[in-house]
């Protein structure tokens, strides 16, 4: 074979996302191990963690956090990671030590779930592995042999689901699909969810996407690279599962759902899409609040060192969670 002929079969990149994931013309993948964020791991001895097998036949654990030391029965948060349905594990330092915060200022049992990655499983793979995952505690809820690691501990009626970025668009999805009062998971009951930052989508710009800058942590650029590798083939962007209130997904006026809170920085390209989300599910007389911050980006919320402002955030999840556990 000729050289020219060796180049021209050769196998070239098409998609590349921040140097960790690429995939080539023959459907090849290459994913870095480490995570895409260098921070230390947090060393807490407030909080105890382990890991546990929720779906063996995918390999998907979750990573279960708990306080050292408590006398009460204490809500359950659910935390699902971000990375455009492409990236992160419960394994990346940003994210275990958000969970450690969360589980230390909420004095809460967090659960954070990994979910398989696209594009070698493009959606709805991640909201059913979260599904799943809810499921698992339902399962560990009503078994005749429960782990006292967690259900000593555990308030299975208080439970909250929260996201970041696909996180956030999975806590969504898995809103409407749970309904209110999340009947068929009891014992198991879901009293809320926290969106943050949620990763929807549409194939017509918003303001905030259109005008937002191309430097930005989450740029536009990035934003149609993820759903061009998540969305199932062919797909577009206004996909039920990414635009909640696209011309292809049935109408959530008349869906009744748990109480919502919504998080957002200012200047984040999604927050239009957010803001549009909350005040539409408000005129339908959801239960949803809408909280933003100023001057912040895409990704504050687990990459955030200002603790003044990390306090706030807390507090507001916080302040959710006590209004909705009765």
């Amino acid at each position: 074979m000729s050289d020219a002929a060796a180049n021209a079969a050769a196998p070239y990149e098409v998609e590349e996302c921040r140097g960790f994931l690429r995939v080539y013309s023959d459907g090849s993948i290459i994913r870095s191990g480490n995570s895409s964020f260098d921070v230390p791991i947090a060393d807490d001895s407030s909080v105890m963690w382990k890991d546990v097998v929720f779906d063996a036949e995918h390999n998907l654990q979750l990573r279960l956090y708990k306080p050292v030391s408590t006398s009460l029965t204490l809500p359950v948060l659910y935390y699902i990671h971000g990375g455009g349905f492409c990236f992160g594990s419960r394994t990346w330092p940003n994210f275990h030590n958000y969970c450690i915060r969360l589980c230390s200022d909420l004095q809460a049992v967090v659960i954070s779930p990994d979910y398989r990655l696209a594009p070698e499983s493009r959606l709805p793979a991640a909201v059913d592995d979260c599904f799943a995952s809810v499921r698992w505690l339902q399962t560990l809820a009503i078994s005749e042999n429960p782990d006292p690691w967690l259900t000593d501990v555990a308030d299975f009626s208080r439970v909250f689901i929260s996201g970041d970025s696909a996180g956030g668009n999975i806590a969504h999805n898995l809103a409407v699909q749970l309904g209110l009062g999340s009947a068929d998971l009891a014992p198991v009951r879901v009293r809320g969810y926290v969106l943050l930052a949620p990763f929807f989508g549409g194939t017509v710009r918003t303001r905030s996407e259109a005008d937002g800058p191309k430097d930005a942590f989450l740029n536009l650029e990035l934003i149609d690279r993820y759903w061009r590798l998540a969305l199932p083939v062919g797909e577009t962007a206004d996909h039920p599962l990414v635009n909640p209130l696209g011309p292809h997904s049935s109408s959530l006026e008349t869906v009744d759902l748990d109480p919502i809170l919504v998080v957002m920085g200012e200047t984040d390209l999604l927050r239009d899409r957010a803001k549009d989300y909350s005040n539409k599910l408000k005129d339908w007389g959801k239960k949803i609040e809408y909280v933003e911050f100023e001057g912040r980006q895409h990704g504050f919320i687990t990459l955030c060192h200002d603790s003044q402002l990390a306090n706030k955030l807390m507090n507001t999840i916080k302040k959710f969670i006590a209004e909705n556990s009765g």
